[in-house]
């Protein structure tokens, strides 16, 4: 079982930077790809930024490109969302994953979220 913790989330103003880490249980979290997602109320689930094994492959979604970054710290296990320029539409549940593969290609563990709330 991969267990996943997240942490950082908090009440900002817009503008403002929060930094989420996520720490994983386990010796294979190098072999894993790894997600964050986010879904505030009344709204679907959306994947955010996701990173690759070896964190030199990564994907951010256009509404978060230029401002958030997404990277990863294999020999710590843990990986990060540094999210600057927030804004209220950045306000949700935000929830590690990874997907530990093989195969890839979906998303098997979730961590409990952290919530990250913008005011405007």
């Amino acid at each position: 079982q991969v267990q996943l913790v997240e942490s950082g989330g908090g009440l900002v103003q817009a503008g403002d930077s929060l930094r989420l880490s996520c720490a994983a249980s386990g010796r294979s979290f190098s072999s894993y790809r790894m997600g964050w997602f986010r879904q505030a109320p009344g709204k679907e689930r959306e994947l955010v930024a996701a990173i690759d094994w070896s964190g030199r492959s990564t994907y951010l979604r256009d509404s978060v490109m230029g401002r958030f970054t997404i990277s990863r710290d294999n020999a710590k296990n843990t990986v990060s969302l540094q999210m600057n320029s927030l804004k209220p539409e950045d306000t949700a549940m935000y929830s590690c994953a990874a997907d530990a593969g093989p195969p890839y290609g979906q998303f098997d563990y979730w961590g409990q979220g952290t919530q990250v709330t913008v005011s405007s």
